[in-house]
């Protein structure tokens, strides 16, 4: 790292969590490419269907590496 980029990193680090929980966001924000508003509300809506499928039900959530065995196995060659 340079110089520049490792005082801004302690500097970050002295902060408290939740402010630099909106410096992280307003950083991988800014590495997003500009979407389109009707891209944004097709994946709000997206994230909605999905949440309620869980909430009721329709879907069952498993371990992360429950799902990562299944996929090894499945593709395994």
């Amino acid at each position: 790292m340079h110089t520049d980029e490792t005082s801004v990193l302690e500097q970050a680090l002295a902060l408290p969590a939740e402010q630099r929980l909106r410096l992280v966001d307003a950083l991988l924000s800014s590495l997003n490419a500009p979407t389109s508003p009707e891209v944004e509300r097709a994946w709000r809506e997206e994230a909605e269907r999905r949440v309620g499928e869980i909430e009721t039900g329709r879907v069952r959530l498993i371990e992360g590496e429950e799902a990562f065995a299944r996929l090894r196995a499945k593709y395994r060659q």
